[in-house]
């Protein structure tokens, strides 16, 4: 494992200033387990939303869950009803679309919003579903043999790690 000399706390300081432009009263976070719920606590806390930030878990809709079966992510939970709301989905790294398909999937399991966007810290391409953030801070390549995730202090400061597969 290895530090990408990305700088992580300035790219989420670029992710707030984006969520900031797009973000309307009616909306609600939720942040993909873990990396996005992260950024989506952090976000709610420094634009300054009294609701909790949701989280979303792609494990039961993953089309390799036959393959890793159930995983110790955190489960889904929601402060906010779905049906008609306007949610923004918050990512680290948007890689091959798959991950945001299943929460999409997990999202409408709870009902059917008015409308859902996406923000990423990252995306480094290589995508297999035509998935798109509406917002993200940065932009990468990295080799199909590499994961790139984003890592969290005690302080709650931001990094990232990077692993070969």
């Amino acid at each position: 494992m290895s530090t990408l000399a990305l700088d992580a706390q300035a790219l989420y300081l670029d992710l707030l200033s984006g969520v900031r432009a797009m973000w309307r009263a009616e909306m609600h976070l939720a942040g993909v387990s873990s990396g996005g719920v992260w950024l989506a606590q952090r976000l709610s806390q420094d634009l300054g939303l009294t609701t909790t930030a949701g989280i979303l878990t792609s494990a039961l809709h993953r089309d390799d869950y036959g393959q890793r079966g159930m995983t110790a992510a955190a489960q889904t939970q929601l402060s906010f009803d779905v049906n008609g709301a306007h949610i923004l989905i918050l990512d680290d790294v948007l890689y091959t679309g798959r991950t945001i398909r299943a929460v999409i999937n997990e999202l409408f399991d709870f009902g059917r919003p008015a409308s859902v966007k996406l923000a990423v810290l990252v995306d480094r391409g290589g995508r297999e579903l035509p998935i798109q953030a509406d917002f993200c801070a940065a932009r990468i390549s990295l080799p199909a043999n590499q994961s790139l995730a984003l890592a969290r202090s005690e302080t709650g400061a931001f990094s990232f790690d990077v692993k070969n597969r």
